[in-house]
């Protein structure tokens, strides 16, 4: 959920290094797909075009999940905006904690939303776990948004410093294996998302062991969507050449301006798989669906922009600029959509609209 790549030519000696870890990854998990594969899986998709997405009524991934408060009304009126767009996949991150409490009704409740996207023609990208924002989740009553705070609510899976105490990894191995094998067949999943920016919030190389977890777990099942965890730190030398070597296609993120963020593509095809874009657009920061969409179009790159309909999560404000008193900032973060369902910038949603509906 935070910037990318900071330069584009640290990115080149970076790939380099990426480039022969990966080839010769001596932990490479399973069988993981190759460039053939991906690209045939990539092929037969129209051009994926989508956003992050959690309901504007939930402040969270538990509460968008938990029973009390998921939205099956408002998630139905929400992915027919998405559907009126073009939009046919959306990111959509779940979370183990409200998985522990309910594990079937956690289960029906993942089927019901499937079926609404189905619906409205959106095959999702799932995410298990992540590194960003609060640390310590917790199943119930979830804490009020804070005014003008950017994502204030949003929780990390499963959290720190449980994230790094492999005591807790036996119980997230089920809750993993548990819903990738209920899901496995699914042509309604688009794929999944193992790992939200693994490292962030100061963890850094502490991440790699649950990293290599999930992955491992993950191919135990062999689902047939891919599997992924994307790049969103060069930084991160080995982390970035585990993801690398044993994603079946390649995801990142990047809220750079064009010039930069073309080069990270140019840098990422070199891996010959698909790209995925799964988080960008940030308009203060001139990531914005002027300037990025079409190119992404251009390139065949998949794009996911963070951010739907202005609700609880705050995220048109930005990520370190908060206003307390809750007003309107001058521009929007993110989110493309008012608490009414208009549109924050009907130019924008005019240009998603046209894009998507071009072959």
């Amino acid at each position: 959920m935070r910037k990318l790549f900071q330069s584009a030519l640290v990115g080149l000696f970076v790939l380099a290094s990426i480039n022969s870890r990966a080839q010769g990854n001596s932990e490479v998990i399973g069988k993981v797909w190759t460039v053939n594969q991906a690209n045939k899986w990539y092929g037969a998709h129209k051009w994926l075009s989508g956003a992050d997405y959690i309901p504007s009524n939930a402040v969270n991934q538990l509460e968008m999940w938990q029973a009390d408060t998921f939205s099956p009304d408002l998630i139905d009126k929400e992915l027919g905006l998405a559907q009126g767009i073009g939009f046919n996949t959306m990111r959509v991150f779940l979370h183990s904690v409200a998985w522990k409490e309910d594990p079937q009704g956690f289960k029906k409740r993942m089927n019901k939303f499937l079926a609404i996207a189905a619906k409205h023609g959106i095959q999702p990208l799932f995410v298990f776990f992540d590194d960003c924002w609060n640390k310590d989740p917790k199943a119930g009553l979830q804490p009020a948004p804070k005014p003008g705070v950017h994502n204030s609510g949003w929780m990390q899976d499963p959290g720190q410093p449980a994230s790094e105490n492999a005591a807790n990894f036996p119980g997230l191995e089920k809750y993993v294996k548990d819903i990738l094998t209920t899901f496995q067949h699914d042509k309604r999943i688009l794929g999944w998302d193992l790992y939200n920016e693994p490292g962030n919030s100061g963890k850094g190389i502490q991440s790699l062991p649950l990293l290599k977890a999930i992955f491992t777990w993950a191919r135990a099942v062999n689902p047939d969507q891919p599997i992924t965890a994307g790049l969103w730190d060069w930084n991160f030398e080995k982390l970035n050449a585990f993801q690398i070597a044993n994603s079946d296609i390649i995801t990142y993120h990047d809220y750079e301006e064009p010039p930069m963020h073309l080069r990270v593509i140019q840098l990422l095809k070199s891996f010959g798989k698909p790209l995925i874009c799964t988080e960008y657009m940030a308009r203060p920061r001139n990531s914005r669906f002027s300037n990025i969409l079409p190119m992404l179009k251009k390139e065949d790159v998949g794009a996911i922009n963070w951010g739907f309909v202005e609700g609880k999560t705050n995220t048109i404000y930005a990520w370190d600029h908060p206003i307390p008193d809750g007003s309107q900032p001058a521009e929007w973060f993110h989110d493309i959509f008012r608490k009414d369902f208009t549109p924050y910038r009907k130019d924008e949603t005019d240009l998603i609209r046209k894009l998507n509906s071009e072959k």
